[in-house]
């Protein structure tokens, strides 16, 4: 769990310091205006691929969960391709990413409270349609 704090501190503390914590920064991104966070991106991406090279290399358990190293890959679908652009349409509405508004709190920027918000009806909502979604199919009557 403390390497888990360590590495969200480490990220946040990185999205402040990058000014990618806030909205116009990435909206100026989506707009091509500035390309700064392509860097940004670029950096983690590499420091994440070879993490994920090294690491499997160096130990055969993941050292939080004991389990074994190994791939997970889910199946490009239709509630993929759905969740991906509502997503997209969020991040371009809001100008930030979940990560990068948790961390926009940090640099002051209350009014992504809304976003925030947004991010918590959404997914709740999400789960009420994906739950009575189950129910219907199951055939199992309802309640009313």
């Amino acid at each position: 769990m403390p390497l888990v704090l360590l590495g969200g501190l480490v990220f946040g503390f990185g999205l402040g310091f990058s000014h990618m914590a806030r909205p116009e920064v990435v909206l100026d991104f989506l707009t091509f205006d500035d390309l700064g966070l392509l860097f940004v991106m670029f950096g983690g991406s590499i420091v994440a691929g070879l993490a994920f090279w090294i690491v499997p290399r160096l130990r055969s358990n993941a050292p939080l969960t004991g389990r074994p190293y190994g791939r997970r890959l889910k199946s490009f679908d239709r509630n993929v391709l759905i969740g991906g652009s509502i997503f997209g349409v969020g991040w371009g509405l809001s100008g930030i990413c979940p990560g990068a508004a948790y961390a926009s709190l940090g640099v002051g920027n209350w009014p992504i409270l809304y976003a925030i918000g947004g991010m918590f009806l959404g997914a709740y909502a999400q789960g009420v349609w994906r739950s009575q979604r189950a129910t219907a199919e199951s055939g199992v009557p309802s309640d009313d």
